[in-house]
């Protein structure tokens, strides 16, 4: 199938590696050029020159922080100057704290406002300096990852699941508001989504990961590739009637049927 989406350009957040890295090659498989955005210079730079091998697309990596106010609006100024702004944003913001725990145990106010910033302010701060490039075009599409626990909350999810939930909420509000300039505004909510390339204190283990596999009727993982797939579809010409949505890739874990 034809998305109808090459030559557009899409800004993908958090991107030099993992969940961000993953689209945006799903998305530069498309004909998609993509601005990348994310701390790590390095392994940004990295990630452009491998989809441009690969793909054949324009790949700008814009090294900065979704917390640092200048470092956005840096990254707004470097894509009205490159690419007249992004026709496609994909946001994909930090996670909360480690390690998790229980809702009564989460009681330091610094972990509060770590995820807080992480998860919902950087959103809010990259929306409010990008948003404005695309309303003049007349077409545009805007997809949040946040989380399956923001329609079922999962154990030691809270802090996730509060601000994911903001997310979904400051999404839907934008969904309303620009509907008339033509863009859509969707999340995409995951959960037991295959992370073996995380590492440290995140990564799962043996026991973790079997324990997943039995949260869905599937049995199995979602691939990182079934998840890029269902965001490109949210950013494709045909997925135009769709907005103000919430898509839960979960392998049917989530059991209400609204």
């Amino acid at each position: 199938m034809d998305l109808g989406i090459k030559g557009k350009t899409a800004l993908v957040t958090a991107s030099s590696g993992g969940m961000g890295r993953n689209i945006a090659h799903a998305l530069a498989a498309e004909g998609v050029d993509v601005v990348l955005f994310s701390r790590s210079v390095d392994k940004l730079e990295s990630v452009a020159a491998d989809i441009r091998r690969r793909h054949g697309v324009h790949a700008l990596a814009v090294p900065g922080d979704m917390l640092v106010a200048a470092d956005v609006e840096r990254l707004a100024a470097t894509m009205r100057r490159e690419v007249s702004g992004p026709d496609i944003v994909i946001l994909v913001t930090g996670r909360p704290p480690n390690p998790i725990r229980a809702t009564l145990e989460e009681s330091d106010p610094a972990r509060w406002d770590e995820s807080y910033q992480n998860q919902l302010w950087s959103a809010i701060q990259v929306m409010n300096h990008v948003l404005p490039l695309m309303l003049d075009r007349g077409w545009g599409r805007v997809i949040a990852i946040t989380s399956a626990s923001v329609k079922q909350p999962m154990p030691h999810h809270c802090l996730s699941t509060v601000f994911r939930a903001g997310v979904a909420a400051y999404m839907k509000h934008l969904a309303n508001e620009v509907a008339v300039h033509g863009v859509t505004v969707n999340c995409v909510a995951p959960a037991l989504i295959d992370t073996s390339h995380r590492t440290g204190p995140s990564a799962y283990t043996d026991a973790q990961a079997e324990a997943r596999t039995k949260m869905t009727p599937l049995g199995r993982m979602g691939t990182q590739e079934e998840l890029a797939g269902v965001v490109t579809f949210l950013a494709s010409m045909q997925s135009g009637f769709i907005t103000g949505s919430s898509i839960q890739v979960d392998g049917g874990m989530i059991g209400a049927l609204l």
